[in-house]
């Protein structure tokens, strides 16, 4: 039997634009379960200094954020900039902990998943990988789609062919920003109370790839340990995304700061004087 859910979205703390949710994993694992025993239909972004600086510059990724049920910030900066605008109790919400956790109630619970992205064959090693580590764990399909643009006959295939198998979640990993585009287009198609885009973490929990250490996780240093694993492919991303987003983010706490400043100058000249 599920148990009664909190009803109340989780706070938003507005990051550059894009609406991060000021959450923890309990928090985020309470929220998608009440989803789920209400049968509402939503997708979570995972989202780091990647997807924000994305969004500064496409508008419609950053209302795709925006119209998410979850936006969990995925990496320390966006944890840091939460609690420095007052949600002290924000957590990194990191995808392939999410996915961990999350198999592992859904192991008890009896939530069905499908898996849907990655290369030839991940998908399917993935579900091999957690059927392992999560005894009882539900895997309802996996698909891999082409890495090319899909017909529509393609696209509805792949739509009844992940409704035919009757998922609570489907987990998307097709990296930023194809995955919250392919979330939001499908929206009201894929019959699964949540969608949830988890990039990476199909490799990471696959063991395809190497996850940084948790030393370098806990820093913000994790993109530094991708690049050393994939510079050909990374580099230029983290190029514009690190100086970009320091940039961008000092330039965000300096407005709000002056902001904060002459507010409460004005309140103190509006206050009567004595004699």
């Amino acid at each position: 039997m599920i148990p009664e859910r909190t009803r109340k979205e989780p706070a938003r703390v507005d990051i550059l634009g894009v609406r991060v949710s000021a959450i923890n994993l309990p928090l985020a694992l309470d929220t998608i379960e009440s989803w789920i025993a209400e049968r509402k239909q939503r997708y979570v972004c995972i989202t780091g200094a990647h997807g924000v600086m994305e969004s500064q510059r496409d508008e419609t990724l950053r209302t795709i954020h925006n119209q998410a049920g979850l936006v969990t910030p995925d990496g320390m900066p966006l944890v840091w900039l939460s609690r420095l605008l007052g949600h002290s109790k924000t957590r990194r919400v990191y995808g392939p902990d999410l996915m961990r956790a999350l198999s592992a109630l859904s192991a008890k619970r009896g939530y069905r998943q499908f898996y849907y992205g990655g290369d030839v064959g991940v998908a399917d090693a993935l579900s091999a990988a957690l059927t392992r580590s999560y005894p009882g764990l539900a895997v309802a399909g996996t698909l891999s789609p082409p890495f090319r643009p899909l017909s529509s006959e393609e696209d509805a295939g792949i739509v009844a062919q992940i409704n035919a198998a009757k998922p609570d979640i489907v987990w998307v990993g097709l990296s930023t920003p194809k995955q919250e585009y392919w979330m939001a287009s499908h929206a009201g198609r894929i019959d699964a109370p949540v969608m949830i885009g988890v990039g990476a973490a199909f490799d990471f929990l696959a063991g395809r790839k190497a996850q940084a250490p948790l030393w370098m996780q806990r820093n913000g240093l994790e993109w530094l340990f991708r690049l050393n694993q994939e510079p050909r492919r990374l580099l230029r991303r983290y190029a514009w995304i690190v100086p970009g987003f320091i940039a961008a983010a000092s330039g965000m706490l300096i407005r709000r700061a002056a902001s904060a400043f002459w507010l409460r100058a004005v309140q103190r000249l509006r206050q009567p004087t004595i004699g």
